[in-house]
């Protein structure tokens, strides 16, 4: 592959995961990606071999973004010296928290690829789920048991900050009020991280009180 077709490849997948994330797999078509890409169907097939594989690819690239923060975060961890709060595992588990905040925050369209399929989009693809939804849910709760062993519902706290992580940062806020706020508001993302903070505090039973926000 030439690097301008590896360009090209990467155009593709660039324009159909912002198609995926904001019309969902079903509501996508092929057309409507290679015009946004500016090739031809020909060139599409070339590449992935159709929408079905050209989806795949999709998610698979955003897992591999999802898990490689993931991995860095742990690795942060792991190599924190002695005597460094990393160490202690309240603190570890809330710098988990906020690099997967972070992370969601910077890239919605990943998030919204999930809930997408939350609501049954793509209903006759199967794999993504067991390939790589339940690995990182396994991944991540083994982390937690591990910091903070206990009775405590770790599946459950993953999948919680999972949603609330994703649709805040698609879709943000209403107020009481019924304003809408943005996730990028700086006041707003304070506050969801500090009550996702507590949320998290207190379902694992961690020591203390959660980190200031």
């Amino acid at each position: 592959m030439t690097s301008a077709d590896g360009g090209e490849r990467e155009l593709i997948l660039r324009v159909a995961t912002r198609l995926f994330a904001a019309l969902g797999y079903d509501g996508t078509s092929t057309s409507q990606i290679t015009e946004a890409a500016g090739v031809d169907v020909a060139t599409l097939n070339e590449h992935f071999g159709g929408k079905r594989e050209l989806y795949l690819a999709v998610l698979e690239r955003a897992h591999l973004a999802d898990l490689d923060q993931t991995e860095r975060a742990i690795a942060e961890i792991s190599a924190a010296p002695p005597g460094d709060p990393l160490r202690e595992p309240a603190r570890a588990v809330h710098r988990l928290l906020d690099s997967y905040i972070d992370f969601c925050v910077e890239n919605p369209d990943l998030g919204a690829l999930w809930m997408h399929r939350w609501l049954s989009d793509a209903s006759d693809v199967t794999e993504p789920e067991r390939q790589y939804v339940q690995p990182m849910v396994r991944r991540i709760s083994e982390t937690l048991r591990s910091l903070a062993p206990g009775s405590a519902d770790v599946m459950f706290t993953v999948w919680t900050v999972t949603w609330s992580a994703h649709v805040f940062s698609r879709a943000g806020v209403l107020d009481e009020e019924g304003n809408h706020w943005n996730p990028g508001d700086p006041e707003i993302l304070r506050r969801f991280r500090a009550y996702m903070h507590d949320v998290v505090h207190h379902a694992l039973g961690l020591p203390g009180d959660p980190p200031p926000s």
